[in-house]
């Protein structure tokens, strides 16, 4: 029987990589989408393939490439011929301080947030269809909660936010779509500690979500959520209720 199958975008570290992971634990085969990250991607494709053999695929695109879209879509799908499962988790993120907002960092952050998602979502719904299958965008709290110098990335999660809504009632009743809001999981690898300290003294529950909930929270979504479409669900330690 084949095992259904996911494609995570932007998976071949931090939070991307731990859901491949996750997934693949729990019997799904893994389709691993990555750009700049190659090597790392190839690295975590061979260590799932050791584990259960031809299970995993790395799939190279550049997602501000128009032409990328179909080509990935086809290759996840190609890869057993059914795609179950489409979890849009590559995101784009650095400050854009007004003033300083130019064309290619609009771009680059719609493109990433808002425009991969929307044609990848579009390429894929006639095999998630078939499948039954759902959607899961990957957004931020900052979609509803603008953060100072960070207007376009804010914006770009937002307009995340309404396309997740909107999709929904575009392929209902066959495919779901959902969102999973994060607050802070894992720091920036060159992250402001004062920062760090004054968001975690802002959370209800004085943390951050780790790794392992973050996965149960897209598990949920995927196999116990059969009622839900067009959710945003939080998981930000009552960061966005208590602040």
């Amino acid at each position: 029987m084949t095992s259904r199958t996911v494609l995570i975008t932007g998976a071949a570290k931090r939070i991307g990589a731990a859901l491949a992971r996750d997934l693949h634990a729990h019997d799904f085969d893994v389709i691993v989408h990555c750009h700049y990250s190659l090597k790392i991607a190839q690295d975590l494709v061979n260590e799932l393939n050791n584990q259960r053999a031809d299970s995993a695929l790395v799939v190279e695109g550049d997602l501000l490439q128009f032409d990328n879209y179909e080509k990935i879509i086809n290759q996840a799908h190609s890869f057993n011929y059914r795609l179950d499962v489409l979890i849009n988790n590559a995101s784009s993120f650095f400050p854009t301080p007004m003033g300083e907002i130019n064309e290619q960092n609009w771009q680059d952050l719609m493109g990433v947030n808002v425009q991969a998602p929307l044609f990848l979502s579009q390429s894929a719904i006639p095999y998630l269809r078939q499948s039954k299958g759902c959607i899961i965008n990957m957004t931020d709290i900052h979609a509803s909660q603008p953060m100072k110098d960070h207007t376009t990335y804010c914006t770009a999660k937002a307009g995340l936010d309404m396309l997740t809504r909107s999709l929904a009632r575009e392929f209902a009743p066959d495919v779901r779509v959902n969102g999973l809001a994060l607050g802070a999981v894992l720091w920036p690898d060159q992250g402001n500690q004062k920062r760090q300290e004054e968001v975690m003294t802002n959370t209800a529950m004085k943390r951050t979500a780790e790794l392992n909930e973050v996965c149960a929270a897209i598990r949920f979504l995927i196999d116990e959520a059969e009622y839900s479409t067009g959710q945003i669900l939080a998981l930000d330690v009552g960061r966005t209720r208590y602040t």
